[in-house]
């Protein structure tokens, strides 16, 4: 999760909200990603997003369950379900989004067989996060 923070610190240094993601294969990090949708123009451009397919292009296959994804915000149900669909092992996220994490939708958003763990660091990523709004609404 340490890895995914400076990710979010990159996000948060270019003006990006800033939320990082780190997928891990095999005991090694084989993707690392930010927010990029201020940078790109494109509102899908999530780290998660940038991560899934970094990795999947990193492990030469589209679904990453053998991966475990850390991520500093809870998924939204875009990324969720994006998550599902790549079959990811492992979902590790920091802080809660009670306004537009999946959870706030449905469990369901997520494989089945997906393992998740909350609120891993997710002091240090709150923290991020209202210091990034906090200056936005100056």
């Amino acid at each position: 999760m340490r890895e995914a923070m400076k990710e979010a610190q990159m996000a948060f240094e270019a003006e990006e909200v800033p939320v990082g993601a780190v997928v891990v294969c095999n005991g090694r990090i084989v993707a690392r990603a930010h927010n990029l949708t201020e940078r790109l123009n494109d509102v899908t451009a999530h780290a998660e997003m940038q991560a899934i397919t970094a990795a999947a292009n990193a492990i030469g296959g589209k679904y990453l369950s053998e991966c475990t994804m850390y991520v500093t915000l809870e998924p939204c149900p875009m990324c969720a379900n994006a998550l599902y669909w790549a079959q990811i092992g492992r979902l590790v996220y920091g802080a809660g989004d009670d306004k537009k994490g999946y959870t706030t939708i449905s469990q369901k958003l997520i494989h089945p067989k997906t393992e998740v763990k909350r609120g891993v660091m997710a002091e240090e990523s709150v923290e991020l996060l209202q210091i990034f709004f906090r200056e936005r609404r100056k």
